[in-house]
């Protein structure tokens, strides 16, 4: 169990470590390729940011193949057709994102690309041949059925996230988490079961770590880089690529043998159906803001792709919650949703486990009706945080200067930043004082 976790770590911190690496170079790319969209009236950010971060998260994703290709423990998984699949249909939607991430492509010339690279991947082996239905037991599917329900589960996953792709870190943190809870449940059917058909969903999901890892530094709020279609239909599509293997591939018939039985089968596969119907529990949270959003559009009689600002961030901006705060909830229900589903499979019998979730849920509801609260890290942890999060503390002339203004620190105009977020103003007090003395004289 010790060596193909440290394997694991090994291809995590790879992929991160390229991924990081790439994202510095890409942005200025991405600047002196004009990749900088207009401000949009739906966007949230207020100054032009460039785009492109999927070139670097795919260039991650080819770093942590390569390096897993030649692991001990790992290296059996590219025997079969699988990784090549992936990587064939990553590198069509990652040239689509691209070119929609620079010139601009029509929604319609978006979905049928999307529909390519799932049917590429599906002529490679990488498709759903059974379903577990409970109580019916396995369904085999005919090659047409196959096909149709692997291309349905891809789109939707990778408009899932493209979706919600809105704040700064959503996206990526949001598909870091559910990878994460995919790969704990991936990883126990193969080395907790022995069944090697999970091998290859269990890399996939460790790889989607750490293009997401690799990606965040860069991307949280304030952003410098935004990952554009090019990332986010990147890592929608290794996700539904990892829930295509683990739910096609594995026989549910199998492990009913390692589990002990139908029942036991049943329930470790309880994670599986309801992707198939979702598609995704670990990314229910976007998937269930594509739906909403398709209501929406549909009911106001506009085009389902027709961008607004309905979506679940912009209703959480709206109600007063600041950017961060807006993006740490959107992480917690997703965190709730992922492995409480993870943690149900691996006992489902356990009242303690359905009591943590409706408690953590109340927890969840409570941070939604309180837009106002801002949190303060202690003096001790300061360090640890952003400085957002810490106590104030005023200099002695900010101390003067509210002195004069009758209490409280003076209210800063917001400094316009430089071609690379820079700015050569510091403290502004000094200046106000300058042309105060120069005023009288």
């Amino acid at each position: 169990m010790g060596q193909p976790v440290r394997e694991y770590l090994l291809t995590l911190c790879v992929t991160a470590a390229v991924t990081y690496l790439l994202t510095g170079p890409v942005r200025k790319f991405a600047i002196a390729a004009g990749a900088m969209p207009e401000i949009r009236a739906r966007d949230v950010h207020r100054e032009p940011t460039p785009r492109l971060g999927g070139i670097a998260m795919f260039g991650g994703l080819c770093a942590g193949l390569l390096v897993a290709s030649h692991l001990t423990n790992i290296k059996s998984v590219f025997d079969t057709n699988e990784p090549r699949a992936l990587l064939s249909g990553a590198a069509l939607i990652w040239v689509l994102g691209v070119l929609d991430d620079k010139w601009g492509v029509d929604a319609l010339v978006k979905l049928g690309g999307q529909m390519i690279a799932a049917g590429v991947m599906v002529l490679q082996g990488l498709t759903i041949l059974w379903i577990p239905v409970p109580g019916v037991g396995t369904v085999s599917l005919t090659p047409m059925q196959g096909t149709l329900l692997t291309v349905a589960l891809v789109v939707v996953t990778i408009n899932a996230v493209n979706f919600v792709d809105g704040l700064d870190g959503l996206a990526s943190g949001m598909v870091c988490i559910a990878a994460a809870a995919f790969f704990m449940y991936a990883y126990r059917m193969w080395f907790g079961y022995g069944i090697e058909a999970a091998a290859p969903a269990t890399l996939f999901s460790v790889v989607l770590m750490g293009m997401c890892l690799g990606f965040l530094p860069h991307n949280m709020h304030p952003a410098r880089i935004f990952m554009g279609d090019s990332g986010s239909m990147l890592i929608g599509l290794v996700m539904a690529a990892g829930a295509v293997s683990v739910t096609g591939q594995v026989d549910p018939d199998l492990l009913g043998q390692k589990a002990g039985g139908l029942r036991e089968a049943t329930h470790a596969m309880v994670p599986v159906y309801i992707p198939l119907l979702l598609p995704l529990t670990v990314i229910a949270v976007p998937v269930a803001d594509l739906i909403l959003a398709i209501v929406r559009r549909t009911w106001k009689g506009q085009s389902p792709f027709a961008a607004d600002r309905g979506h679940l961030h912009h209703r959480l901006l709206e109600i007063g919650h600041s950017h961060s705060r807006a993006v740490l909830i959107m992480y917690f229900w997703s965190a709730l949703i992922a492995f409480g589903a993870v943690a149900y499979s691996a006992n489902n019998a356990s009242m303690w486990i359905v009591l943590g979730i409706v408690l953590l849920s109340a927890v969840g509801l409570v941070l939604l009706l309180l837009p106002r609260f801002t949190p303060r890290a202690p003096r001790w942890a300061e360090w640890m945080v952003p400085p957002r999060y810490r106590r104030s503390r005023r200099t002695p002339v900010a101390v003067a200067d509210g002195e004069r203004h009758g209490g409280g620190e003076e209210e800063r105009e917001p400094v316009p930043a430089g071609l690379h977020g820079a700015t050569a103003i510091g403290d502004r007090s000094r200046f106000v004082d300058r042309r105060k003395a120069g005023s009288n004289r």
